[in-house]
């Protein structure tokens, strides 16, 4: 299975259900410069999530940090996390994709002590998977047998799979990794995603900065620092991006003129409009339109 697209609701949580018929999990490849905006946007979801780099290399996004991850490495994303992904220098970067349940991972009667602590710690937003590491290669190894359980569904696959996913989290667990937990970088991303919820709510008015800062219940100047400090933007800035990122499924539909897309979508002036869209997408409106299959 091949996962170029998903859908993300006002508050950047996706909306992919990661589940196979009967298990709360999905396992795919994702090939970054093949999804709809060139790159995996920012976004986050309950589940926690494993990538096993198969091909290139990827620098990911997680909450402020960013982390270049090689191929043959993975990447574990906890819970709740924000985080994007985009391709390194152009290498066709090809991962695989492991979204799971905290819960479904060890049973209820092992869930408090083995994996609610973890998933609670402030310091392990994620964690890199070095294959030159045990622990880690035994990991990536186990991602890949989920992933051809699940696309080749062999007899009592879903307890094969259950299996290595235990295998998976004792490794994780056990390679030392002290957990600290501190209330104020809880409420630090609260705020961030309060004000990106906000941006998502609103990107088609007119929107100000003192607004922004309002929904992170933060002063203009905190404001810019909260967004230079995780998305290395302007408030701004990001409000532009997220208004091409809008305008490109609308420029998809036939019956949308480029003007009526670039009101839609929050510009005041068609001209401001492709000026931006050139400068983010590398071509015009008008030209990303001609080049789109209806």
């Amino acid at each position: 299975m091949q996962m170029k697209n998903f859908l993300i609701d006002e508050n950047l949580k996706e909306l992919t259900k990661h589940q196979t018929v009967v298990l709360p999990i999905a396992c795919y490849k994702t090939t970054i410069n093949q999804h709809i905006h060139g790159h995996i946007p920012l976004h986050w979801h309950d589940e926690i999530q494993f990538v096993y780099i198969v091909k290139g290399e990827a620098i990911f996004q997680v909450n402020e940090e960013w982390i270049a991850v090689k191929q043959g490495d993975g990447l574990f994303i906890n819970s709740e996390c924000l985080h994007m992904a985009k391709d390194k220098e152009q290498s066709d970067c090809v991962y695989i994709c492991l979204n799971v349940s905290p819960y479904f991972i060890l049973s209820p009667e092992l869930f408090t002590r083995y994996v609610k602590p973890y998933i609670q710690a402030t310091n392990l937003p994620y964690l890199y998977i070095d294959a030159q590491k045990n622990w880690g290669k035994n990991i990536l190894e186990a991602i890949l047998k989920i992933y051809q359980y699940i696309e080749q569904t062999p007899p009592y696959y879903e307890m094969d799979i259950t299996m290595q996913l235990t295998y998976i989290w004792k490794n994780l667990i056990d390679n030392g990794f002290k957990l600290e937990y501190v209330q104020t970088e809880i409420v630090k991303s609260q705020r961030m995603k309060q004000m990106l919820s906000w941006i998502h709510e609103h990107y088609a008015e007119k929107i100000k900065l003192e607004d922004i800062a309002r929904a992170g219940q933060l002063s203009r100047s905190e404001c810019c620092r909260y967004f230079k400090r995780y998305l290395k933007c302007s408030p701004v800035n990001y409000v532009i991006d997220y208004r091409i990122q809008k305008s490109i499924s609308l420029l998809q539909q036939e019956n949308y003129t480029i003007t009526d897309v670039a009101y839609q979508v929050g510009f005041n002036s068609t001209s401001y409009f492709i000026k931006e869209f050139r400068s983010s997408m590398g071509m015009t409106p008008l030209a990303y339109k001609k080049n789109f299959s209806y």
